[in-house]
């Protein structure tokens, strides 16, 4: 694992403040308290000796002999401090679908061993665990890990999650033991491997610890970013150098033309063979290369569709992250400029910058992303000059299932900004069964956002469903000849 478990113990060296509502001078309660077991040996010796006593039989008192003498041998070193626990887990570039690695560590710091320590934890349902392995004080090979007696399947069918049930091992003195979870990851996230609940048992069963609870860690878990790749020019691209081809000519790599020849432009230029058959210096026009800003807007006000993880069905969300995951990777190693925004009611931004150090804080950005239902009017200053730039492609990852998300893409296209909208509603996507007239509904539905996506298109905004790779080439086609059409002046 990457990083190794931190131990908490159960009591810290300084007295903690009594919790509201209790007495000033209340002690709080003992690290260790006596089991039934030890209550019913007590019990059991005092009746045979006062039984003994009073009816004069010495045959009791010979009978109480072995168990006084042997809670007396149990209880001749009393362990004094709590079981330590602590969570790790390998959260190294762990992306949607791969294999997950965490452990849960139990310290004993005690000079007296633990006879019985009961672990159980409580796991994300997006973290599948399919193994435990056991690691013996902390050294060894890794052997499976046995579930406490009485917690097992009583029916003999096998359960959802391997941590559904606690597990329970022995801890030397002075050592350290390890479970190890193995398992794999479903979904993009942050997701918890815990709290995490540990007992322990010494003495021979007649002393136990009051339970210790570790804080849950947090594994963040990256989008797959599926294949993407755009061939066609940016509408406008607006930085000094770059790798994408610019309308404006320059020094680049693409031909524009063949054009006489005029004050500065460089000898190498020169196109020697029209320039013999016009009798005329003519050179070669270039285009620049440029780079270009993307600003990747997601709309999160409305959620649809069920998520089923990496290998099952994908919901609004799900489509919108991956997209945008894939869609700034393919732009960020080209050496563009990209940009995060949400449109809702936090409005989070994320700056933009080029790079991979961009990369690795869009995928950070991206696990923070939830759906935001709001009645009121989204933050509408993100529209704004400051942080949109008038040269930049925006890319709206939307459902257009809410009425607010079409009127955004509409004042995005008055401002005369290149605008791509990116329907992210999955085809599966249905309301739950509630009456006859649901079906009915649903598809009246349909054919209302099927309108308003016309509407968009009319008015200059092209919509496309994501498919991938190619998603946006016919759409960034259109858009660059829009860019490079001539405008009418006005009067």
């Amino acid at each position: 694992m990457s990083s190794g478990p931190t131990l908490r113990p159960a009591v810290p060296g300084q007295r903690t403040a009594a919790p509201a509502g209790a007495h000033p001078w209340e002690t709080p309660p003992p690290d260790w308290v006596s089991t039934r077991a030890l209550g019913r040996a007590v019990l059991l010796t005092g009746l045979l000796l006062v039984a003994g006593a009073l009816l004069g039989r010495v045959d009791l008192v010979v009978l109480a002999a072995p168990f006084a003498l042997g809670t007396a041998y149990a209880l001749r070193r009393r362990p004094t401090r709590p079981p330590e626990i602590g969570i790790g887990a390998d959260d190294t570039n762990l992306v949607e679908g791969a294999a997950l690695l965490g452990g849960i560590s139990v310290g004993n710091r005690d000079d007296v061993g633990y006879d019985l320590v009961l672990v159980r934890t409580v796991v994300s349902s997006w973290l599948r665990i399919d193994e435990v392995h056991f690691a013996p004080g902390g050294a060894g090979s890794p052997e499976e890990a046995q579930p406490a007696p009485g917690d097992a399947d009583r029916a003999g069918t096998r359960r959802r999650d391997a941590t559904d049930r606690p597990y329970g091992f022995t801890v030397p003195a002075g050592t350290i033991a390890d479970l190890e979870l193995r398992g794999e990851t479903l979904r993009w996230g942050r997701h918890s491997i815990g709290p995490a609940a540990v007992r322990a048992i010494a003495c021979d069963g007649l002393m136990a610890s009051q339970t210790v609870l570790s804080e849950a860690r947090l594994v963040p878990v990256y989008p797959v970013t599926e294949p993407f790749d755009a061939d066609e020019a940016m509408p406008r691209a607006a930085g000094l150098v770059g790798g994408h081809r610019s309308r404006r000519p320059g020094e680049g790599g693409e031909l524009a033309g063949v054009r006489i020849f005029g004050p500065g432009d460089r000898l190498r230029r020169i196109d020697w063979r029209v320039s013999l058959r016009a009798r005329q210096l003519h050179v070669a026009a270039m285009l620049s290369d440029r780079d270009a800003e993307v600003v990747l807007l997601l709309d999160v006000l409305a959620e649809a569709g069920r998520s089923g993880g990496i290998r099952g069905s994908a919901s609004v969300l799900d489509t919108c992250v991956r997209a945008a995951a894939a869609i700034a990777e393919h732009y960020l190693h080209r050496g563009d400029r990209v940009s995060l925004l949400e449109y809702g009611p936090s409005a989070r931004r994320l700056r933009p910058a080029t790079g991979r150090r961009q990369y690795l804080t869009l995928l950070e950005w991206l696990l923070d992303v939830r759906v935001e239902q709001s009645p009121h009017e989204p933050y509408d200053q993100v529209f704004g000059p400051q942080l949109l730039s008038s040269n930049a492609l925006v890319v709206v990852l939307t459902p257009l299932v809410d009425a607010r998300s079409a009127a955004m893409l509409a004042r995005l296209a008055r401002s005369g900004r290149f605008v791509v909208a990116v329907d992210t509603l999955p085809t599966s996507a249905t309301p739950p069964s509630r009456g006859q007239w649901t079906e009915v509904a649903h598809r009246l539905w349909r054919l209302d956002r099927e309108t308003t996506i016309g509407q968009l298109r009319e008015h200059g905004v092209p919509v496309v469903t994501w498919a991938g790779a190619g998603s946006l080439d016919l759409v960034l086609r259109d858009v660059a000849r829009l860019a490079s059409a001539p405008r009418p002046a006005l009067r």
